[in-house]
């Protein structure tokens, strides 16, 4: 307790054997962070130690702490002072009392004088070396507290009385103890005597320390004791003249941050642990780990909180997808006024004006989904990406669908009836549209229901092995199996739009767009088989948010890049720059061209088959072969 801690304690026998403080002294040795000996023995036993320390060539090495039994005798010391140096000793605090036994007038009692010296008389002089024996102020306070103590038992027990009364006699020791502790009177040498609760008087000590000046020895006062400690430190020397106070310890204070270990079986000594990772230093022996939401300070004695990050529009990660976006949308404008102004052309009433139209609003749509992914996340930008993420893309797969469904339709009811198929119109194509498309806003209605949009400070993500790069990361609760659901419709429409721009491969190149749109689908599914392992496969990385909006918007931008330029730059190109391309040709009837097909198949089976034997799907090499028709080159419901 007080911050000393005891490596080991070692008893001397009363009557030691031949080598017993050499024995000592390898024991002292044993642990040589520990320097400090406190010695409660006697003088001869003191100089007998501090003879087995000067055997074993330890000068200097142990500071030694002396009890009142060392004081400031010479006797322990001589012939070994430099053994001794640094030694720390204490006295109690006394004083001559003077008037009793001073050096001028002092005589024994006779019979002292002949038992002491056998002489009748004696004195002692002025020059005598006499010096009074520094507990005699105790004695005589002693005595005076007895004496106080029966005096004040006798004025309770027998009041009024002379000499003893029946109520002392005999004397009752405890009663007489009572009254002693509750004493308090000016002493012989004018200190205050008094007694604690546990019966002692208060400790008044000086401190000495034996220093060997000018190659003098001497025992120095240094500070006292009474009721706390003062000490001069300044006025202390340590051996070889050090100023510096030594350490004496088993082990080095840990650092902050640090936990202390225990040595088993030895309790003044630890080794220091290091609250590592995400923990800090709760108290001296306990490393805990921070909150979820916290890390360690740069010490580790506490926790502080984890900084938030988002996607920065001023990041690589984000100024990429805004300029592509930005160009997307600019040029998608651009077509949506080319067709406007030039709206009953040829080429875009060919192009089927109504689904054009819904193909450029999902294309926009697209393009102005990457600043919705960028945008700070909240409730509001949340439930903007779940609607308008998937939405951009299934209109635009949802137009492409109708188109690639209605030329298939065409060439498949062609070969089998000669009566048109149903729901070819324009009206019709934009309702088989919009129901395709409200199936991914019925889902995200479903979603909200379920589970309401919100945003997230995740501390999972970018949680390093290094707290100092840990970083909360604000974003949407949208979790990958979320987004799988909510782009799985679109990728369901562009895998089925894929499959009959197949089935329609052998369509007139100029026939309603069947080959540019499977080029589109084909180039579309590539971009989309590339985005998956690149964004799954990011799932661990600190960077996952960013790669992962990054590649998310880049793929949807170029899918809509793919649709803007694959349809619609041929057909502005023709408008602006040959508008002499833009004019009718001879056209014929639906009917005309669905009875042209049947009458091929059913009056010359063969001639739908190539030389290598690969069936002819392109109506108007049939019509050419059968019947010498012109070439025509649009279809139209005019």
């Amino acid at each position: 307790s007080g911050g000393v801690c005891i490596s080991q304690s070692v008893k001397i026998p009363r009557e030691p054997k031949q080598g017993e403080f050499d024995k000592i002294m390898r024991r002292l040795g044993e642990n040589t962070n520990a320097r400090v000996v406190i010695l409660f023995a006697n003088e001869d036993d003191i100089r007998r130690l501090l003879h087995a320390a000067k055997k074993a060539n330890q000068t200097g090495h142990f500071i030694w702490v002396g009890s009142d039994s060392w004081g400031s005798k010479s006797a322990p010391v001589e012939n070994q002072e430099e053994m001794a140096e640094g030694a720390v000793t204490i006295l109690p605090k006394r004083q001559s009392i003077k008037g009793k036994m001073s050096t001028a007038q002092a005589s024994y009692d006779l019979v002292f004088l002949k038992l002491c010296a056998g002489v009748n008389q004696e004195r002692i002089g002025k020059d005598s070396d006499f010096e009074q024996e520094g507990k005699v102020q105790f004695v005589i306070d002693a005595v005076y507290s007895m004496a106080h103590g029966l005096h004040n038992m006798h004025k309770e027990l027998c009041p009024g009385k002379v000499g003893l009364c029946a109520k002392m006699d005999p004397i009752n020791g405890t009663h007489l103890l009572k009254h002693i502790r509750r004493l308090n009177f000016s002493g012989i040498a004018g200190n205050p005597v008094l007694f604690n609760e546990n019966g002692d008087a208060p400790g008044r000590y000086e401190i000495y320390q034996y220093q060997i000046r000018n190659r003098t020895p001497e025992y120095k006062v240094i500070g006292h004791w009474t009721d706390q400690l003062h000490l001069n430190v300044r006025s202390m020397q340590w051996p070889g003249g050090v100023r510096q106070v030594p350490t004496s310890i088993c082990s080095q204070p840990c650092q902050p941050g640090e936990r202390k270990k225990i040595v088993k079986g030895i309790p003044c000594c630890w080794h220091c642990e290091r609250c590592d990772g995400y923990q800090y230093q709760a108290d001296t022996y306990t490393c805990k780990m921070c909150r979820f939401d916290l890390r360690p300070n740069e010490n580790h004695t506490g926790c502080v909180p984890i900084p938030i990050v988002k996607l920065e529009w001023s990041s690589p990660w984000a100024v990429i997808p805004v300029l592509i976006a930005v160009l997307g949308i600019m040029a998608t404008l651009f077509v949506v006024v080319t067709f406007v102004r030039h709206n009953d052309t040829p080429i875009v009433k060919a192009s089927g004006r109504e689904l054009s139209y819904v193909l450029l609003t999902g294309i926009f749509l697209c393009y102005a989904t990457t600043f919705l992914m960028i945008s700070t996340p909240d409730v509001g930008i949340c439930s903007l990406r779940r609607i308008f993420l998937g939405l951009g893309m299934s209109i635009s797969y949802a137009a492409l669908l109708t188109k690639t469904n209605r030329i298939y339709r065409i060439f498949e009811q062609g070969t089998m009836s000669v009566s048109a198929p149903r729901f070819i119109s324009p009206a019709s194509q934009l309702v088989i549209t919009f129901t395709l498309a409200s199936v991914q806003l019925l889902g995200v209605c479903i979603w909200f229901g379920v589970d309401p949009s919100k945003a997230i400070i995740d501390y999972e993500d970018q949680r390093t092995s290094n707290p100092v790069l840990a970083r909360g990361v604000l974003k949407c609760d949208i979790s990958d199996l979320s987004l799988i659901c909510l782009l799985g419709y679109s990728m369901l429409l562009m895998v089925t739009c894929t499959v009959y721009a197949i089935k329609t491969r052998g369509v007139p190149e100029t026939f309603n767009e069947a080959k540019p749109i499977g080029f589109t689908m084909y180039t579309t599914c590539i971009i989309w088989l590339a985005f998956i392992p690149i964004f799954f496969g990011t799932s661990q990385s600190t960077e996952k948010m960013y790669i992962q909006t990054t590649t998310l918007t880049i793929s949807v931008s170029l899918s809509a890049s793919v649709s803007l330029g694959l349809l619609y730059m041929p057909k502005v190109y023709v408008i602006l720059l040959h508008p002499e391309q833009n004019v009718p040709k001879r056209t014929r009837s639906l009917k005309a061209v669905v009875t042209a097909a049947t009458m091929s198949n059913k009056f010359n089976p063969k001639a739908g088959l190539r030389p290598n034997g690969e069936a002819k799907t392109e109506l108007c090499e049939s019509l050419e072969t059968q019947f010498g028709v012109l070439k025509w080159y649009f279809l139209t419901e005019s």
